[in-house]
């Protein structure tokens, strides 16, 4: 089992940097899928990034492309997401998340598809 902890969160302009960083406990960290969702009140969860387990393929949603950047220590059990241009819609509470089914496969991109949540961080962008 692989427990995600979130940090990195906090209050920025627009057009600043953040970096997220989610550490996993567990061994099997380095066998999983992971990615990064978004959240904000009254919206769905939405995808973010995702990187493969060997960290050899990454995905992202047309609204971060260019501007975000997903990465992974498996050494150190730890996913990050590097943030910059950020715009205040953006703004949005960041959960790191796991896939324990896809072993060896393509990072998926649903809500769904991952099965061990963190409990978020806070990024906020101010214009």
């Amino acid at each position: 089992q692989v427990q995600p902890v979130e940090s990195g969160g906090g209050l920025v302009q627009a057009g600043g940097s953040l970096r997220l960083s989610c550490a996993a406990s567990g061994r099997t960290f380095s066998s999983y899928n992971m990615a990064w969702f978004r959240q904000t009140p009254g919206k769905e969860r939405e995808f973010v990034a995702a990187i493969r387990w060997d960290g050899f393929n990454t995905y992202y949603a047309d609204s971060v492309k260019g501007r975000f950047t997903i990465s992974r220590d498996n050494a150190k059990n730890t996913v990050y997401l590097q943030m910059n241009s950020l715009i205040p819609e953006d703004t949005a509470l960041y959960y790191c998340a796991a896939d324990r089914r896809n072993l060896g496969g393509i990072p998926r991109t649903a809500v769904s598809s991952y099965d061990y949540w963190g409990q978020g961080t806070q990024v906020t962008v101010s214009s």
